[in-house]
């Protein structure tokens, strides 16, 4: 069993940064794949960035490609979204997900576990 918590969401404007957190519980962290999906009101939730076990693979969605950045500590058992020139179309709630096999870090129903999420808004 995996818990996640986020953290570092908040308010924004656009062209500003942040950086959300995901700690995660257990001894095997370094096991699992990590990713950040967000689901904006009225919409399906999304993939946004994945990143392997050791850290090496990272895998990125085309709409923050170049703005986002995906990173881990394994040390620390937490993954982190760095998140740069933040746009309007950014604002959703962001959410962490893990998984010890993953086929396609892109789809959502790969994973089976999920934190709580963490609002993030991006004001005009």
């Amino acid at each position: 069993q995996v818990q996640l918590v986020e953290s570092g969401g908040g308010l924004v404007q656009a062209g500003g940064s942040l950086r959300l957190s995901c700690a995660a519980s257990g001894r095997t962290f370094s096991s699992y794949a990590m990713a950040w999906f967000r689901q904006a009101p009225g919409k399906d939730r999304v993939f946004v960035a994945g990143i392997s076990g050791s850290g090496i693979t990272t895998y990125y969605a085309d709409s923050v490609k170049g703005r986002f950045t995906i990173s881990r500590d394994n040390a620390k058992n937490t993954v982190y979204l760095q998140m740069n020139s933040l746009k309007p179309e950014d604002t959703a709630v962001y959410y962490c997900a893990a998984d010890a096999r993953v086929r396609s870090y892109y789809r959502g129903r790969e994973y089976d576990y999920w934190g709580q999420g963490t609002q993030v808004t991006v004001s005009s």
